[in-house]
């Protein structure tokens, strides 16, 4: 009698215990894929400061690709190693999108957005089964982006 008792105990105990790393699993993820889109906005962020001039591959032919933020913070997503993320999930805005807005100094904003889909079926009743994750950076312009500004 003792035996049975023993062994639903622990099988009780055991599924909880599981549950509850699967669900660290998760946020294990999601913590890695937060800071790999955060890296990534960051990197597009220091492109765009010293390249003010190439915010995607539209701005001119010294602006193809790689040669612009967009692929740049997209290129930064997709060689982190490691991540659980699907890169083409990930969302990039920059902020101001148009060089002629630029100027020496000028705040340039990189933002990343991705949709984490969960795997645990816990933190999928907590959270949905996706969560947006978003980061951001911010650098300042350090050259001109167009010709139209006044020297520094």
């Amino acid at each position: 009698m003792r035996r049975g008792q023993s062994l639903v105990e622990f099988t009780l105990a055991a599924t909880v215990l599981l549950l509850l790393l699967t669900g660290v699993l998760d946020l294990g993820r999601m913590y890695m894929a937060w800071v790999a889109i955060q890296d990534a906005a960051g990197e597009g962020a220091l492109y765009a400061a010293m390249n003010p001039r190439c915010i995607r591959a539209a701005n001119g032919p010294d602006c193809a690709t790689p040669n612009n933020v967009y692929d740049r913070t997209f290129i930064a997503v997709r060689q982190t190693p490691g991540t659980p993320l699907d890169p083409y999930w990930v969302t990039i805005t920059v902020v101001p999108n148009d060089p002629a807005q630029i100027c020496f100094g000028t705040p340039i904003t990189v933002s990343t957005a991705y949709s984490f889909p969960m795997i645990t079926p816990i933190m999928q009743a907590m959270f949905g089964p996706q969560v947006i994750l978003r980061a951001y950076a911010v650098q300042r312009a350090l050259n001109h982006g167009n010709n139209a500004c006044p020297p520094p």
